[in-house]
């Protein structure tokens, strides 16, 4: 899987971990069939594009219930996770914060939010 198809969404929250910035995206139109609820885009410094992202999206549960977590990085793609908690923000951005830091190798870090 590509990058999120992201044609339009609403920054909902924004932390500091290290030198990555992570950003929760909300409201999202995407252009690539996928119906997400939020997306965590993290970026190195100034680097413009994120290098990694965290969504939660509609799984294939056949009830609507429930949202799959997956991971984006360049080199593939992977659903780590099923659960309902993620259609709330926080619990979403608490998740993606401790897999970005579980992935990134940034257990010392403590997440700052911005926004």
């Amino acid at each position: 899987m590509p990058k999120p198809g992201i044609q339009t969404a609403i920054p909902k929250r924004r932390y500091r971990l290290g030198a990555f910035t992570l950003t929760v995206l909300g409201e999202i139109d995407s252009n690539d069939g996928i119906d997400y609820r939020y997306i965590l885009a993290v970026i190195h410094g100034e680097d413009p594009e994120p290098g990694m992202y965290i969504t939660a999206e509609q799984s294939g549960d056949g009830n609507g219930r429930l949202l799959d977590m997956r991971v984006v990085l360049p080199d593939g793609d992977e659903i780590i996770g099923r659960d309902a908690a993620w259609w709330q923000l926080d619990p979403f951005a608490e998740r993606g914060i401790e897999v970005v830091r579980r992935v990134l190798n940034l257990s010392d870090e403590v997440p700052w939010q911005l926004l």
